[in-house]
């Protein structure tokens, strides 16, 4: 063998593995996240060291960020799009930003009703909106379903926040799915008669309404509850400890529930690195890490949510499949409208 050409063959050797490594070095995913940068980028971080893979977080309101990926169409840089609540990411399919995902490790993790039913968009975590209660003013026994809310014992009882959210959107498209749109419209009409004040604010606020006497009820999500119970603001926390859950419609269809979901986008770039991240959301130990941080409900079976969560006790929830509440989103909007819910 000529020993001359050896250093050649060492250093083209030694250009192609800095090559590869160069390439591997390269691969990336970027994410458009309604999510808060603090209450995901750990969790991003942990997948970065795991896989080599860099992820690029642009954090945003989660409607904002939708109509950015619809006006950016085929030339968006986003790979991933995480937001709240099944209607946006039913709308968000319906703008076909989306592109279904094949996965068995998704499909194995998630229940069939947290996930579209073509594979667009997969549930991360679950949230839940019950009744918060004054403890002092109610007591749990004289509290039992959604739809007894508008008995005329809560006149001038409740509060809540405006029709523009989309979490009351979803609550008003899950009782078109389960009572139909005539008994909808009946239940909203009397519901609106019983607020305490015109909707306003967030959820945050209709607790500290309670506190403060305003209202004796309210329905919010829960993990706003929690996050206030947890809070270093003071006024805060001595507010959330006025007030308890109370799980509605126990004895039927369970308590109204929605999701935080993610979907690959339809301009994605980087599919493969995409899939291999929301695989990794739904592993056990990301789970745990995600619903704790958010202070929301684990979506893969069989994981313990956190100690503040349990300390609220277990509940029935809702199985109706949440493409139902994209599907009725339309109608919910009108419904509230007609019934003057502002």
């Amino acid at each position: 063998m000529n020993t001359n050409i050896l250093p050649k063959i060492y250093s083209t050797i030694a250009l192609g593995m800095l090559l590869l490594a160069a390439v591997a070095s390269a691969a990336e995913v970027n994410i458009y996240s309604a999510r808060k940068e603090d209450l995901i980028k750990p969790i991003l971080e942990k997948f970065e060291q795991d896989t080599d893979i860099k992820v690029n977080l642009i954090t945003g309101k989660a409607d904002a960020l939708l109509q950015r990926l619809i006006s950016e169409g085929k030339n968006s840089p986003a790979d991933i799009l995480i937001t709240t609540d099944a209607g946006r990411l039913y709308r968000a399919k319906n703008a076909k930003v989306l592109q279904k995902i094949d996965s068995e490790t998704l499909t194995i993790s998630i229940p069939e009703q947290y996930r579209d039913p073509e594979g667009y968009w997969f549930g991360l975590t679950l949230r839940a909106r019950p009744i918060v209660y004054a403890t002092d003013r109610v007591q749990p026994d004289q509290l039992s379903t959604y739809e007894a809310l508008v008995n005329l014992k809560w006149k001038q009882k409740i509060c809540i926040r405006s029709s523009d959210n989309i979490y009351n959107q979803s609550l008003v498209a899950s009782l078109i799915a389960q009572l139909g749109e005539e008994d909808t419209f009946k239940w909203t009409e009397s519901f609106v008669k019983n607020f305490a004040r015109p909707p306003q604010g967030g959820d945050r606020d209709q607790i500290k309404a309670i506190a403060a006497g305003q209202c004796d009820i309210a329905l919010v999500n829960n993990y706003y509850l929690g996050n206030m119970l947890t809070s270093k603001n003071e006024s805060e926390a001595e507010a959330a400890k006025k007030v308890k859950i109370f799980w509605p419609n126990q004895k039927d269809r369970g308590t109204h529930v929605n999701i935080s979901g993610a979907a690959i986008t339809a301009s994605s770039k980087n599919k493969e690195a995409a899939l291999q991240l929301l695989e990794f959301l739904v592993s056990d130990a990301a789970q745990q890490w995600y619903a704790e941080k958010n202070l929301e409900y684990p979506i893969k079976p069989g994981i313990q949510p956190s100690e503040i969560l349990q300390s609220w006790g277990e509940f029935k929830a809702d199985s109706l499949n949440l493409h139902h509440l994209g599907e009725h989103n339309a109608q919910a909007v009108m419904i509230m409208d007609r019934a003057k819910w502002k």
